[in-house]
């Protein structure tokens, strides 16, 4: 086991007493990291041919597709924070996806067999929860604004191209993803033979493979051949729209050829990404400006549909709860005690029950967003936080009057310009739809959407539901780059935010170490009716019996999680910005959780 007791300068990461998994990766010129080491070789490959962060994220996410499709793929959809070293500023990018134009909520509910006034959502893995995939326009997007303008977008998806045709080794836990969801694909897609291994020994000639075996994709490398020479119009219309549209409507599905070509031409959007000051538990005293003496950093979010805001309303609790003097400057002995998880949990509560009803599309709903994270409105939530007990189910406030897999990963170059990224299939392999010749599968974003008439995150047409996926970064108040962060997995996501900063930056851990340390994750569940209905807190092997004795004794539901069961609480990635004797440092840690690593330039 490493220590995190690494002694740095005051700018950059400070020493902890958990001991690391893993040792700091370190780097002058640039760095990838990710949950799988041939996707962050991808991204290597981009920078070191002259690409830029945004140039080798989109190497990153298609090699993903490739080598984790059980999580990520060109059939979900994508969000990015984008830091331009030059100007200081964070740009953000929704490439999410819109349900059918021509579905309705009575049709869906009529679909479904509900009755009315009765709640529910839509199967995880029915073609009633595709909605138009919304990563292939993201990554052509990405890379025209963020780009370095040097490298086609055939050379950034050549590494992805050759793991497909040339086939890679499958590594340890996407072996058991796949095997996990095997019997999805088999019963979802007529299709599934694309995606599995072929085993002439296998009863059918196909199963899910094994760590170490080769897996070639070829109808995938065709996919992405086809969007590098034809841009957005090759995978929108053409061959490939027209088999995605196919087995949709063959299994019950709306989505039409006219749904695909309109997103082509709308494109991804570029958004303003949210941001919190945040002061509380002594953070970013070691980074205050000189213009500034009480310190602190900016947290930077997407904006709703995504999830990102939970994040910052539940760090904007914490810090309301210390102001308050209902919760102490925790000490580096008090990390992971039934207090301080306690007062994490319960802001975290907070924050997800006014997520639940108010997050959702803003180009069809008024979504409070900034009334949301205001000081005045979560001082007012946090008086529902109580020292010596859980809260009861709480519902939404009006400021205006888990497991899920994805993929997130963070890459920075030697310009200073970072990347937070995330792509996703939603739920494993998404719906397990596959469009015939394709190599990849539809996600199932559907689902998010509540099916309660009169809820702002209700299905409609032409409408994003409310997404899970987040990329997250963090910058010194005087604009600088402080960090490229995330965590991914379902709801987990701003949880893992909360904690893997909070271990980074009140607590002193390393970036490696902020990710081993043991996480909570509370059931959060799906937005229904605007509550948060599951009680369970879900608590990683590592955490102490005192403190599991003690959040019990609070009146917390605890569930103690072991071995592959640990991947409820997600798989981060983080990347720290300091400078020493004048050169650009960054300093990187990858999640033990997944298979992935940090690899520098």
């Amino acid at each position: 086991m490493l220590s995190a007791k690494t002694v740095y300068p005051a700018s950059t990461p400070r020493y902890s007493d958990f001991a690391s998994r893993r040792s700091v990766v370190h780097s002058t010129n640039g760095i990838v990291a990710c949950t799988q080491p041939l996707a962050a070789a991808a991204g290597q490959r981009i920078l070191r041919e002259g690409g830029n962060a945004a140039d080798a994220a989109v190497a990153v996410a298609a090699a993903l597709n490739v080598t984790e499709p059980t999580s990520t793929g060109i059939g979900g959809d994508m969000f990015c924070l984008f830091y331009n070293a030059t100007t200081k500023k964070i740009h953000a990018l929704n490439g999410s996806g819109r349900y059918a134009a021509n579905a309705s909520l009575d049709a869906i509910r009529k679909d479904l067999g509900l009755s009315p006034g009765e709640g529910g959502t839509i199967p995880l893995h029915s073609a009633l929860a595709a909605t138009t995939p919304g990563a292939a326009a993201g990554w052509i997007d990405t890379v025209e604004k963020f780009g370095s303008g040097k490298l086609s977008m055939e050379q950034i998806l050549t590494p992805a191209i050759e793991l497909a045709e040339k086939g890679f080794p499958v590594s340890e836990f996407a072996s058991q993803f796949w095997h996990s969801g095997e019997k999805l694909l088999r019963n979802a897609s007529p299709n599934f033979k694309e995606m599995l291994k072929h085993d002439s020994s296998a009863p059918d000639g196909v199963r899910a493979p094994l760590p170490g075996e080769i897996l070639k994709n070829p109808s995938l490398a065709r996919t992405f051949r086809v969007l590098a020479a034809e841009g957005k119009k090759g995978f929108y219309e053409g061959r490939i729209a027209e088999e995605t549209v196919k087995v949709l409507k063959g299994l019950g599905g709306y989505l039409t050829l006219d749904d695909l070509k309109n997103h082509a031409e709308s494109g991804s959007q570029e958004v303003d990404a949210i941001s919190l000051i945040f002061r509380g538990q002594g953070v970013g005293k070691q980074g205050a400006s000189s213009d500034d003496s009480e310190g602190g950093v900016e947290v930077w979010e997407h904006p709703p549909n995504g999830q990102g805001i939970v994040a910052l309303m539940a760090l904007g609790i914490l810090e309301e709860l210390e102001r308050a003097g209902k919760i102490p400057r925790f000490s580096p002995g008090q990390h992971n005690s039934a207090e301080y998880l306690h007062a994490v949990i319960e802001s975290l509560r907070i924050a997800f029950a006014d997520a639940s009803w108010w997050v959702a599309d803003p180009d069809v709903e008024k979504v409070p967003t900034q009334q949301l994270i205001s000081s005045p409105y979560l001082a007012e939530r946090a008086k529902f936080f109580d020292a010596n007990k859980a809260s009861d189910i709480l519902d939404h406030g009006s400021p205006a009057h888990n497991h899920c897999d994805t993929v997130y990963f963070a890459v920075t170059d030697k310009d200073g310009n970072g990347i937070s990224f995330i792509n996703s299939n939603y739920a494993g392999f998404g719906t397990g739809i596959i469009p015939a010749g394709c190599g990849f599968t539809l996600q199932n974003r559907g689902s998010n959407f509540s099916l309660q008439a009169g809820h702002p995150n209700v299905l409609a047409p032409n409408k994003r539901p409310y997404h899970t996926i987040i990329p997250a970064m963090i910058t010194n108040l005087d604009g600088s780059l402080h960090s490229v962060y995330g965590v991914m997995g379902g709801f987990m996501q701003p949880q893992g935010h909360v904690q893997v900063l909070l271990n980074m930056l009140a607590f002193g851990y390393n970036p490696q170490a902020a990710l081993d340390s043991p996480r909570i994750c509370i059931g959060a569940g799906t937005p229904e009716e605007g509550k948060v209905l599951d009680r369970t807190v879900y608590v990683e092997e590592g955490i102490s019996d005192e403190t599991v004795k003690g959040l019990r004794k609070l009146g917390h539901q605890i569930e103690v999680l072991t071995g592959h069961q640990r991947g409820m609480f997600g798989r981060g990635q983080l990347i720290r910005v300091h400078y020493d004797d004048g050169q650009l440092v960054y300093s990187a840690g990858s999640d033990p959780r997944g298979d992935g690593m940090a690899i520098p330039l």
